[in-house]
Order: C-alpha cells, then sequence, then structure tokens
C-alpha cells in the first residue's frame, strides 16, 4: 500500500503528465498492456502514438524495443505514470486492482476492453481501439480484412471436419513450468480454439484452468496434446513433457503426437486469429 506522500507524488506525476499532453495535444501517447491490444494498435498503422508496452507485447518484434510497464497483471502506477501517458488501453487481465485505482486518482484516461474468447470480440476491440486513436476508417478496414480472412478459415475448418473419420480428441496443456502444468477447461481461450479448429475438447467437463493430474488426463485419453511452444520450451522439449505423469500414458503420449503454437497467437485473441485458424485445424486434424 502507498503512504500519503507516496500518492501526493505520484497525483503530481500525474498532474505533470496530464500538463504535458495538453501542450503536445497532437501526439497521444499510449501505454498498452496486452499482446492482443499491441499487436491491434500495430495493425491500426498507430504504433508511433505508443510509449509503454507490457511484457506479454512480444509481437510484432518492434514491440519488445519499447519501455516494458512489467507484467499486466502486476503493474506498477509509478511505472506506468512516468512514461506521462495521456491513454492507457488494458484489458480485464490488468491489475491489481489498487494500480487502476491509482490511475483513476491520477486521472490518467484507462479504458479497460473485455477480454473476450470470440473472433467478434477481437472485432470489437479494434473498433474501440480504431475510435480512440482516432483511426476509425482504418479499423473498418481492417475488420473488414480480418472477416474475410475469418470466413475463408471456416470453410477450411468445415472441409476438413467432413472428410475426418472421427473428431480428433485434444488435450491442451499450460505449461509456465515443469512444477506448474494445467489442463484448460470450459471458459479458457485455449477450449474457445480448440472449438473454433472443430476438434473436441476431452477437459470440456471442467471450468478454467486446473492443475494436471496423472488419473484425469489417463482417464480423459487424448490422441494430441496441444500445448504453447514456450511452455514446450519451459518443459525441455516433447521428451521431458511426456515424462510427466500420466501424459506417457494416454494415446498422445504413447504416439508421440504433440503440437505447440506461438502463444499469444493461440490465446491472444489478436489479429493473428484469423490466419491461425485453418493451420491450427490443419494441424490438429493431421497428427
Amino acid at each position: 500500500m502507498l503512504n500519503r506522500r507516496q500518492l501526493g507524488a505520484l497525483l503530481a506525476l500525474g498532474a505533470s503528465g496530464a500538463g504535458l499532453a495538453r501542450a503536445a495535444a497532437a501526439t497521444p501517447r499510449v501505454i498498452s498492456v496486452g499482446g492482443a491490444l499491441t499487436e491491434i494498435v500495430y495493425a491500426l498503422g498507430a504504433e508511433r502514438l505508443l510509449v509503454g508496452v507490457d511484457s506479454t507485447s512480444s509481437y510484432p518484434a518492434a514491440a519488445r524495443a519499447l519501455p516494458d510497464v512489467g507484467y499486466q497483471r502486476t503493474l506498477s502506477a509509478e511505472g506506468l505514470l512516468s512514461l506521462a501517458p495521456t491513454l492507457i488501453l488494458a484489458t480485464e487481465d490488468a491489475g491489481p486492482p489498487p494500480v487502476l485505482r491509482q490511475l483513476e486518482l491520477a486521472r490518467v484516461p484507462l479504458h479497460i476492453l473485455r477480454a473476450e474468447h470470440r473472433f467478434e470480440g477481437l472485432l470489437a476491440r479494434s473498433t474501440r481501439i480504431g475510435e480512440l486513436l482516432g483511426r476509425p476508417a482504418e479499423a473498418r478496414a481492417l475488420n473488414q480484412r480480418l472477416d474475410a480472412q475469418w470466413q475463408a478459415g471456416q470453410r477450411q475448418v468445415q472441409q476438413l471436419a467432413q472428410s475426418a473419420a472421427r473428431q480428433p480428441q485434444v488435450l491442451f496443456v499450460l505449461a509456465h513450468s515443469m512444477a506448474q502444468l494445467r489442463i484448460a477447461g470450459q471458459g479458457t481461450a485455449a477450449d474457445a480454439m480448440l472449438g473454433y479448429a472443430g476438434v473436441r475438447n476431452v477437459m470440456g467437463g471442467i471450468n478454467g484452468y486446473r492443475q494436471l493430474t496423472p488419473e484425469a488426463v489417463i482417464a480423459a485419453a487424448p490422441e494430441i496434446i496441444l500445448t504453447t511452444r514456450e511452455g514446450l520450451d519451459a518443459a525441455g522439449g516433447i521428451e521431458p513433457l511426456l515424462q510427466v505423469p500420466g501424459l506417457a500414458q494416454t494415446p498422445a503420449g504413447r504416439a508421440r503426437r504433440v503440437v505447440a503454437f506461438d502463444a499469444l497467437e493461440l490465446l491472444g485473441f489478436g489479429p493473428r486469429l484469423p490466419a491461425l485458424l485453418p493451420r491450427l485445424a490443419q494441424a490438429l486434424h493431421r497428427a
């Protein structure tokens, strides 16, 4: 918790930033908290407005050269306000709540966009960011391109599903480290992606992410394991991952059927989503 003196300093810093903003109103200073939001800013051609991003903003590569304000769930008011932002974009994942309240006290415009795991949510975020950054025409053009890609991708998924003898049975494993392996149930970004790809989430009977247990994965009997490239790297590769108790005893483990994609691309629901869909579906249907 901040004491009164620290809070006063933050308010002064925020007021100073607001003064700078009024003096240079033609050049907004934007901080993007959320990798998918940062991707949208770039897709709109508004990247020159960015003065900072969070640690999940790994794409495009140019974003990694911007000042890093930290992980989106553990933000610091001091770090954010030190960049004198005139606008902060964030999703519902941003926090902690006390920091968000401090930003409100400092009168920094903070816009929270819903972190929906749906294609329509991507279009809504693109539209809103276009409005906030003064690029509504660019947002409309982007959404038209995304929608055309999405419709084409869905047609490819339907073709794969029609030609398949049966629906692939897939387990998603989230691996931040070998000590923190979780499986994805309903209401997760991973579950939404599996549904869009036309495959069955074998953990669809649970909600959210749960700790991986040998009993659960053996009973689920997945034919394919889907994970992220970052997770696979954290595990040390396919072999160490399949040595996790339970995974080796599944049909996927015995056949070594493991598919991995970039985490932000797979789970972020950003502008790369439509192009990813047919690639994901093909990888899972043909694994």
